[in-house]
């Protein structure tokens, strides 16, 4: 679900040769190997007659919603102008950890797609685990077209892929409802904890804790709170999760949770969806994709909007955090690498289709905010916004494994919202969590 100055660092640590060395060797060592294009025939790898066109599969979890322009819809532009190379795009609609399962079960399997959509927290775990091509030179080709997220589709130096969008963490409010209750758009973290208990007393809601999405959405605050997560010292993996940021943002959590300020509905639950129709839910912190379809079911066809999004209120550093974002690798076992990487660049190129989908598009070109989402946001140039939001992103790097953080992150979220812990239990799960993940592959971790 692109970005500048924060995604340079998501790699760096790999860049350092030991460290990148030791990745690759907890690969070999622990983990399954990934079938090769010399190991098995998969369905992208099945040789074409002579003549006849190569076949290339993409598959991805771009939404596709109402008034978007579709993925396919794009897809068939390239078909017809490149015959010889035709593209068929596949769109998963389960959870993005569902298909990463899914797509490491294929290519094992020799049964994968050539591109698949990953988050750039699933990156360096695909690399350490061989289950991406190294398809440096031809990247090199289009490297002048993409922001700084060109760095996050690289690891050690070797880049699998192009990045497609970023992820940066901003405000979204129903301007209507705010004003009718007297409230004013927070900029500090200190004025939304206020607002926030203002609105309560009257029963509607500026603010809903994601339970279901600690490890992206709470740790993106953590970050936009001062904290570092995951650096190198002497050769080794630092992790540093409860830093001041993370108390200083679970203590406003957890302040707001036990004044009943706050709903603790999941992100991706009918609940949180039925609580922004109506009007329960009136704001909340969210990753800047979810503009593209945010609103789809709550503006109905036709009418405007009442909603906006600000930057996210400053936490203490000036900076936004980073939530989600992805690229498009080049999968193991891909016999056409060249041309899907001619593909990648092509369609992550597409800047103002795509961004219909709602990204924040990490190619370098035009944006505009297309008119299903102006209207939804009573006419706000949005995509203005978030480019804004881009600029002001914090450094962070993903550990190989980062999504089993993310796991046990949920688990222990989804405690805190039946009163079975406390906002800061998550953090010391992530640093546990986290510890245990290198060392699970094999990595050095500082103690």
């Amino acid at each position: 679900m692109s970005k500048s100055t924060s995604m340079t660092k998501a790699v760096a640590l790999f860049a350092t040769a030991s460290i990148a060395t030791m990745g690759l060797a907890a690969c070999s060592s622990s983990e399954t190997p990934a079938a090769s294009s010399g190991d098995t025939q998969s369905a992208t790898a099945a040789p074409e007659a002579a003549g006849d066109a190569i076949e290339i599969e993409y598959l991805h979890r771009l939404p596709d919603g109402d008034g978007m322009v579709k993925v396919d819809e794009i897809v068939a532009r390239w078909n017809e102008e490149h015959p010889d190379v035709q593209v068929k795009a596949t769109k998963f609609d389960g959870k993005a950890l569902e298909m990463i399962k899914k797509l490491e079960t294929d290519i094992n399997a020799g049964a994968a797609p050539c591109l698949a959509q990953l988050g750039y927290a699933e990156v360096p775990a695909f690399f350490t685990k061989g289950l991406v091509e190294d398809v440096t030179a031809e990247a090199e080709k289009y490297k002048d077209n993409f922001s700084g997220a060109y760095s996050l589709m690289s690891v050690g130096g070797k880049v699998v892929g192009l990045p497609q969008d970023t992820g940066p963490l901003v405000y979204f409010y129903d301007k209507a409802e705010f004003d009718a209750l007297g409230l004013k758009v927070p900029t500090t973290l200190d004025e939304l904890k206020e607002e926030a208990k203002k609105a309560a007393e009257k029963g509607k809601y500026i603010l809903d804790f994601e339970a279901d999405e600690p490890g992206y959405w709470l740790g993106g605050q953590a970050v936009a709170a001062g904290d570092t997560w995951y650096s190198a010292k002497d050769d080794k993996w630092n992790v540093t999760i409860e830093g001041e940021g993370a108390k200083k943002v679970a203590a406003f959590w957890q302040e707001l949770i036990d004044a009943k300020a706050v709903l603790t509905y999941n992100r991706w639950d009918d609940a949180y969806s039925k609580a922004l129709v109506d009007k329960t839910l009136i704001g909340n912190i969210g990753a800047a994709w979810e503009a593209g379809f945010m609103l789809d079911g709550v503006v109905p066809e036709g009418e405007d909007g009442t909603w906006q999004v600000a930057l996210l209120p400053d936490f203490g550093t000036g900076k936004t955090g980073h939530d989600g974002g992805s690229g498009v690798a080049v999968l193991k076992g891909c016999a056409h690498p060249a041309e899907a990487m001619e593909f990648n660049n092509w369609f992550n190129t597409q800047t103002k289709d795509l961004a219909t989908q709602g990204l924040v598009v990490a190619a370098k070109g035009e944006v505009v905010t297309s008119d299903k989402i102006k209207k939804q946001f009573g006419g706000q140039d949005v995509f203005a916004e978030l480019a804004k939001a881009n600029e002001t992103l914090a450094d962070f790097a993903f550990i190989p494994g980062f999504p089993a953080v993310a796991d046990a992150m949920v688990e222990t979220a989804g405690k805190v919202v039946k009163g079975e812990g406390k906002v800061a239990d998550i953090f010391t799960t992530a640093q546990e969590a986290s510890v245990k993940t290198l060392k699970d592959l094999n990595l050095p971790v500082a103690e």
